[in-house]
């Protein structure tokens, strides 16, 4: 199937960071048991200090490995992702944080890695593009990103999305197939759909406590593929499903969030 596919569906669940509820979020056991569970997976992307696209959300390591038990590590503390090469990355365990055990241990999933996982498994992918314009250009991040996508012949496949607009930009300049979706919390732009189709983007990923039914109503008028995250409760979903909004972005994958009859 190709993203594209989706942008007029509505009630679809997106894995948010993998299925996060039952395995460290952004691995690769966390995509493995997102599968059967939703209907594409979403994870996010930051770079090694070398420039290698790593999945990771925070921009420091602490919460999600064992970098702070590692004494050949202390001096880099407070530990940001970009301050690591990737071999250094690879040294990491992304997974005993979660198990509370150390026999439960992951291993780091790059990008490279992701799309080569979503390409065997026939799966879709949101990649979230988080902003790390203040170490590594606009122009390097969107160039390294778009090039692991294409190495992998897995375009049609992906959402990018970003709250750093100016990369969202680049890629249709350099990619105009490849769908897009802009990232937002908080208060909507000014004259928002002129906004949204400056950007060229596809769509309009809003936070939960940002959305009303005339905003919904508006967007997908217009044409836009409206996700709402982080939602976890079915009574929210199918309200939101209610609106229109084609998909939620949840933690709990849980089948009762599912709306069949939309």
């Amino acid at each position: 199937m190709k993203f594209l596919e989706l942008l007029n569906h509505i009630g679809l669940i997106a894995a948010h960071r993998g299925a996060r509820c039952l395995a460290p979020e952004n691995t690769l056991i966390a995509l493995k048991k997102s599968v059967g569970r939703c209907d594409f997976i979403e994870i996010d992307v930051q770079f090694s200090r070398d420039g290698v696209a790593v999945v990771m959300h925070d921009d420091t390591l602490q919460r999600t490995t064992n970098v702070a038990k590692i004494d050949s590590f202390v001096s880099k503390k407070p530990y940001r992702v970009c301050d690591f090469t990737i071999d250094e990355l690879r040294e990491l365990d992304y997974g005993s944080w979660f198990y509370k055990d150390e026999n439960h241990k992951e291993p780091l999933l790059t990008l490279c890695d992701a799309l080569e996982f979503i390409k065997e498994k026939s799966l879709l992918l949101n990649i979230e593009i988080k902003d790390i314009s203040a170490v590594f250009s606009d122009e390097e991040v969107v160039d390294t990103v778009v090039k692991e996508i294409k190495k992998s012949d897995a375009s049609e496949s992906i959402l990018l999305s970003s709250f750093r607009h100016e990369y969202l930009k680049i890629i249709k300049e350099k990619v105009p197939n490849i769908l897009t979706a802009a990232l937002v919390e908080g208060k909507h732009s000014d004259s928002l759909l002129e906004y949204l189709r400056e950007l060229k983007v596809n769509g309009y990923n809003l936070n939960n406590e940002s959305v009303d039914k005339q905003t919904v109503e508006m967007l997908r008028e217009a044409g836009f593929f409206v996700s709402v995250y982080t939602v976890n409760d079915s009574a929210r979903a199918k309200e939101l499903f209610s609106m229109g909004v084609n998909c939620i972005f949840s933690d709990s994958l849980n089948k009762n969030l599912k709306v069949d009859s939309l």
